[in-house]
């Protein structure tokens, strides 16, 4: 990607969950997961991407790990294309490499777990990315993975409320976005993940009332039989 293409991506997933009249939505793309096993095996990701589109979501996340999830490059690549939305790598991305790799799919922001990282790793890949043209989604889920984020100079940070998004046990906090809502600064963009509008887990209200800017929502939609639908129930 040239200098003009990251200049014209640059910052493109920011603005599009801060343009959001209502809690932005950033629509996943997945097959499996460890912890719940298949989702919707036969998704066509651009098809899927498309109707996430249509549905009113401000951006995707595609999962590209294949061994756990079922993804790939491919994915994200033609859930792109077909939707025109601001799409997030969501993966385990761990070194330099990992982020040059995310640039060549075409994303325009990827995820960085802080539980996978030391503090100099994470400022590091964070510096790479936002200089290669890509928006960064900063993973936390305690206060003191927050306050490691923050002085990696994070500007949009993801409350995960699953524990362990590697084990094959389902280990999940409906009240760690809740409750950890108060401790996030005014001046970055704010995302729930995981949980969101399944069965038992947090409401969309919920979300809404702890004063996210975004919600990342994967299992409930692909699952849904209609995302189109799923979506605007979820958008209204």
């Amino acid at each position: 990607m040239g200098a003009d293409d990251r200049a014209n991506r640059a910052g493109r997933f920011k603005q599009a969950l801060l343009a959001a009249d209502d809690v932005a939505i950033i629509a996943e793309i997945k097959r499996r997961s460890p912890s719940r096993g298949n989702l919707n095996t036969e998704l066509d990701p651009a098809e899927m991407a498309a109707a996430y589109r249509d549905g009113g979501a401000s951006c995707l996340s595609v999962l590209t790990n294949q061994e756990m999830f079922g993804g790939s490059g491919d994915d994200l690549a033609a859930a792109s294309r077909s939707s025109g939305l601001p799409v997030l790598r969501k993966d385990f991305i761990t070194n330099v490499e990992d982020v040059h790799e995310s640039q060549a799919m075409g994303a325009d922001a990827l995820l960085l777990i802080v539980a996978d990282l030391t503090a100099s790793q994470l400022a590091e890949l964070h510096e790479l990315a936002l200089s290669l043209g890509m928006d960064v989604l900063t993973e936390v889920k305690s206060e003191s993975e927050l306050e490691v984020s923050l002085e990696a100079g994070a500007d949009i940070i993801g409350v995960n409320q699953r524990e362990k998004p590697k084990s094959e046990a389902f280990t999940m906090d409906y009240q760690r976005a809740e409750r950890m809502a108060p401790l996030l600064p005014d001046h970055v963009v704010t995302v729930a993940e995981s949980g969101i509008a399944v069965p038992g887990g947090t409401t969309m209200a919920a979300v809404r009332k702890a004063g996210y800017d975004a919600a990342l929502i994967g299992e409930a939609l692909v699952t849904s039989g209609d995302p189109v639908e799923r979506l605007q129930e979820l958008l209204a």
